[in-house]
Order: structure tokens, then sequence, then C-alpha cells
């Protein structure tokens, strides 16, 4: 289960007004379970997304590009379970265009005006007239309440072991204004964009040209400072939507007040979301923050904390609560960050100062160390002596169980 995350039930999350989702059973791979989620937007709503940078990215993912490229206004997502559609070839993408062709048909919209997403096993065919005939019970479905954000939370997991969702009410200018999301992701999540399927949505109304920089801007603050096994997925994609039904001028700059307290409040939204992927990474047992202090720029304080987080070694040693601090310096120290001064190093364990002038701190005990080690939250601190930048990203620990998990994928 995951650490020290308990999701939402329906009634903490907030309806969005101008959005509506419904859920299915399409039986994509397996039955009697959730796949099929679809969303339908009121018109005039402005959508904007960051993908994946694997160039090897799924199906869904190149559509979804060419779709918002053309301008013609999102009306409607299709999310399925079950199969990636990627690794798919031509076919793949005549697939993810069948399943908005078959959506726009039953809307009386455009197909352009249709995004798909895909999560589950790659190199697989898109099982596409499942999915078409599971869209008359995904439409009927349709509502705007907290359950059934709960629902579509459900109905885009893979193997993650709880649904993923968050809401916040923020006033702008004397106006209430709602923000919820959803995610899934507990494997295959490295921070190169958005590493998992998220969907944000607020009622607020945004200029159109503005909503795919409120994306990246929240996925860069949430989504980007996570991993819990280093590796991108092909399918990564993060959605932000805004209604505009909320009674507020139309935002116009994200750089005004009203637009640093949209920003502010989707963001938080996002970082939550991305915080319980890593506390239901896959085996997980342990949720470590790594803050990277003291570089001169942000670049080499996140390739410091990447290193950390990525290296199969501390992770493990964090699994067996085992304070082998030393590989938390290696990493360090093959980051990337050519004229590094290992003689300014800190290192920091919650409380315990474990470095000092990048050799081991005259006060430092191991059993301090363990302490530490044996939480199921653990920050790690490290100031580089080289300037003022800082940085944060989130991880967790690498246990047996997930080599089991994704050993029997497939089966």
């Amino acid at each position: 289960m995951a650490v020290q995350y308990t999701p939402p039930g329906a009634a903490d999350l907030l309806p969005v007004p101008g959005l509506r989702l419904g859920v299915a059973e399409a039986h994509v791979r397996k039955p009697n379970r959730k796949d099929l989620t679809v969303m339908l937007l009121d018109e005039g709503s402005a959508v904007g997304g960051v993908f994946t940078r694997n160039r090897y990215c799924a199906a869904p993912v190149q559509v979804c590009r060419e779709h918002l490229a053309a301008g013609q206004g999102i009306r409607a997502l299709v999310v399925n379970t079950g199969c990636a559609n990627a690794g798919t070839g031509e076919q793949g993408l005549i697939d993810a265009r069948a399943v908005c062709i078959a959506l726009a048909q039953r809307l009386g919209v455009a197909p352009q005006q249709v995004l798909p997403f895909s999560t589950g096993v790659i190199m697989e065919p898109l099982p596409v007239e499942r999915i078409v005939a599971g869209l008359p019970a995904a439409l009927a479905d349709a509502a705007d309440d907290g359950a059934h954000w709960l629902r579509a939370a459900e109905g885009i997991m893979t193997t993650d072991t709880v649904p993923k969702a968050a809401s916040r009410r923020v006033t702008i200018d004397g106006v209430p204004v709602t923000v919820t999301g959803i995610a899934k992701g507990a494997g295959m999540i490295r921070p190169n964009m958005a590493t998992m399927l998220g969907f944000v949505a607020t009622d607020a109304p945004v200029a159109p040209e503005l909503i795919g920089e409120l994306a990246r801007r929240a996925a860069d603050g949430s989504f980007n400072r996570i991993t819990v096994d280093g590796d991108t997925s092909t399918n990564d994609s993060f959605i932000v939507m805004a209604t505009g039904r909320a009674a507020l001028p139309r935002i116009t700059s994200l750089d005004s007040p009203a637009g640093q307290a949209l920003q502010a409040a989707v963001t938080d939204v996002a970082r939550e979301l991305a915080h319980a992927i890593v506390r239901d990474g896959e085996g997980a047992t342990k949720f470590i923050t790594v803050r990277v202090e003291g570089g001169r720029d942000a670049e080499e304080c996140l390739k410091a904390a990447y290193a950390i987080a990525h290296s199969p070694l501390v992770k493990t040693a964090f699994y067996a609560s085992d304070p082998n601090l030393g590989r938390i310096l290696a990493a360090v120290g093959y980051a990337g960050i050519e004229d590094l001064d290992q003689g300014r190093i800190e290192l920091f364990l919650d409380d315990v100062h474990v470095v000092t002038r990048g050799g081991r701190h005259p006060a430092y005990r191991e059993e301090d160390g363990q302490r530490v080690m044996k939480q199921s939250e653990i920050t790690v601190r490290v100031d580089l002596g080289r300037g003022t930048a800082a940085e944060t990203v989130w991880t967790c620990d690498l246990s047996h169980d997930y080599v089991s998990i994704n050993a029997d994928y497939r089966s």
C-alpha cells in the first residue's frame, strides 16, 4: 500500500462546473475492472498539455499533439487502461484516431476536438472494438460530482494500489474557483515531463494561449520533480483544462495577481498528485525528499538531486534502513558537476549532520543515521557550497516487491 497516503473520498473531491466524467468496463485487457474513462467539456473550454520527451512516444501522444495544434477547441478526452498503444507503428495511429472518430460522432463534434490517452502494456495492439463498444456506457455514466472524479481516478489506474485525486477551492478577486485533478502512476516514473497520466481541471476562465504554459509550469513544479525507477514512459501526458464557468474576468497573464493565484492552486494540486505517485511507487515502503542547496544554478542542483534519487544503491540502502551514506556522496560526485569541490559538501539526514567539509562529521554516529533510515518519511539535504540555488525532488526506496511487480506485470 501507499506510504502515508490515504486517498480522498468522493465528498473530498469538488466538481468542476463545465466538466463531466464517465467511467465504464470495456474489458480492454481484463474483465471486471474500470478501464475506460471519458471527460466531456463545455464548449469554449481551454485545454493545454505537456507530454513525454521519450522519442519512442505512443500513438495517442502523437495524436494529442496534433489535435491540440489544430486549435479547434477540445470537447472531450478518452482514456483507456490495459493497453498503451505504444510501439504499434502506423496501425497504432490509425487505432487512436478511430477511437477519436467514434467518440466525436457520438458527441457531434470534430475528431480533432477529442484527445486520446492510453496506458498499460507496450507493443500490443489497441482493442479498438472493445473501446468503441464501451463508449455508450461511459457516456451514459457521465456526471459532474465528486463520486465521478473518484471513479475516474480508479478508471485510469494500472499497477497503482490506490486512486490518486485532489481538490482545492481558492478565492481569486473575491470569486471562488475550483481546481480538481486525478493522476495515475506507480512505475516507469522518471521526471522527464510528467511521467504518468494526469488531468487537472479548473472553472477559472483562462485565455487559450496561456493554458499550455499553465500546464508546463505546474508540471515543472510537481511531476518533473519525482522519480520512482528512472524510466521515462512512452505515454506520459499531463493535461490542464479550464472551463471558464467561474464568474471571474478572463485571466490573460499568468504573472498577474489572478494568474499567479491560479498557477499556485493548479501547481499545488499537481504536486499533491505527484507526491501520491511516489508514495504509491511500485513496492515502495518509504517516501524520500531530496533537497540540494548551495548550487550555482538550478540545473546543477537538479543534477545532484536526480543522481541521488535515481541511484539503485541509494534506494536499496533506504529500503534496508542501512545508513550506508557514502552511496549518496558517490551519487553527488558522478552527477556531472565538473568543477565540484568535495571539500565543501555538507550532508544531512533529517536532523542528523552526517558530513561536513566533505568528510564524516565528528559528532555523527551510525545509530543516529539508522534511526532516521527506519522512518517511513526521510529528508536528505545536501549543500554543495557553491552558491545560492536550491532544488527539491521526491523519490522512494527500491524493494524486492518492485522486481516482483514488474516481473509479473504481463501475467
